[in-house]
């Protein structure tokens, strides 16, 4: 019921994070996702840094910038280290800025783990199910922190148009304008021109690893590049937000969130971003025409489930200071707002496929099984 609520509001509003990456999954047995979490990115980087067992090398680093050694938090060790250039001099600044270098490489490398063979049929599903609306309703605009190329690749499987503010000419070069246009069908006989199906906006909020900054200033879009525009994990990354071409993203979210007959839908981001959750809690406050639906599988843990508790003991409710703040609404009878304890797999096969397929997306799901058949 809420997920439909959600998706039949006149603008959608999509957010996610790492949680819509982790269905993609590796040939090991059993498998494991590709994408790396948070630890998998200490651990990454920490391993490339120090390979020998005793890590001896690691601690000093740790110790040099002050950081907690029982902590493996890669982005407070970041923002430590970022803190240290300022006070450290002269062969230690060079090592440390070795250091930072190395582990933006191995993050770089981390992220971009999707192959043309990876499995994509959930993000193909839940990108047909919430591209595909009414002529009458805006387009859906669906915001992310992932660096990776799951949507975008996902779109090429189901034959939809991203709209991503990068011009269709070649080399593709950002600019937001391109948010503003649309694409039609026109008429054989000049009639009059409708809008076509399976278009979405998207928006990635950190950065992409297919984006490149070229020495002009102009942002293009580059496959492999060596030198991704990224907004690394540290506390800075605030003030990297409100950068070009991050500061359009951020308007974006801002302006699609004061809207009224809004739906978001938050799936795998943790609220751990202040300068996302801000703006979402923000507009909870003051747009009454918003309904929110927060998807985590890890809202509680389901092994120590209260009912009757105002505030779970475990979970990620109980750990973030925003998520307590939407459940407080919740609990003084707030109806606009629901949490969904499932994962981005469960939600995508229960929000609700508002429109029949059209020939095309017929065509196109045919083909990916008999694809999927050969292989």
């Amino acid at each position: 019921r809420v997920l439909s609520e959600v998706v039949r509001c006149q603008n959608l509003v999509i957010l996610t994070g790492l949680g819509t990456s982790l269905c993609v999954m590796n040939d090991e047995t059993p498998p494991k996702p590709k994408a790396p979490t948070m630890l998998g990115l200490w651990n990454r980087v920490r391993e490339k840094y120090d390979p020998n067992p005793d890590e001896k090398k690691w601690g000093e680093l740790l110790a040099s910038v002050k950081h907690q050694p029982d902590s493996k938090n890669i982005e407070e060790l970041l923002s430590a280290c970022k803190v240290a250039t300022v006070w450290f001099l002269d062969s230690d600044l060079t090592n440390l800025q070795s250091f930072i270098d190395l582990a933006e490489k191995e993050i770089r490398e981390g992220v971009d783990f999707l192959e043309a063979s990876d499995e994509r049929s959930t993000h193909a599903n839940f990108s047909q199910r919430i591209a595909r609306r009414s002529a009458g309703k805006n387009r859906a605009k669906l915001f992310t922190t992932n660096y990776d190329l799951c949507f975008e690749r996902a779109a090429k499987d189901g034959a939809f148009v991203v709209i991503d503010g990068f011009s269709p000419t070649l080399p593709p070069t950002f600019n937001p304008v391109y948010f503003t246009y649309d694409i039609v069908k026109r008429g054989s006989e000049g009639d009059a021109s409708a809008f076509i199906p399976n278009v979405f906006h998207l928006y990635k909020l950190h950065g992409s690893i297919d984006w490149e900054r070229r020495e002009s200033g102009d942002i293009e879009k580059k496959h492999e590049t060596d030198t991704p525009l990224l907004i690394y994990p540290r506390s800075s990354k605030y003030e990297q937000a409100f950068s070009q071409p991050y500061l359009e993203m951020m308007a974006a979210l801002q302006s699609a969130l004061r809207e009224q007959n809004t739906g978001l839908l938050v799936i795998g981001f943790g609220f751990n971003d202040k300068h996302i959750a801000e703006p979402i809690l923000s507009a909870i406050r003051s747009n009454l025409g918003l309904k929110v639906v927060v998807v985590d599988p890890w809202l509680i843990d389901e092994n120590n489930f209260d009912e009757n508790a105002v505030i779970q003991k475990d979970g990620n409710i109980a750990r973030n200071d925003f998520l307590k703040q939407i459940q407080a609404f919740m609990d003084n009878g707030d109806a606009r707002l629901s949490f969904l304890n499932a994962t981005f797999e469960e939600v995508s096969r229960e929000i609700p496929d508002l429109t029949a397929e059209t020939e095309l997306e017929m065509h196109m799901r045919r083909m990916r099984d008999i694809r999927g058949n050969a292989a």
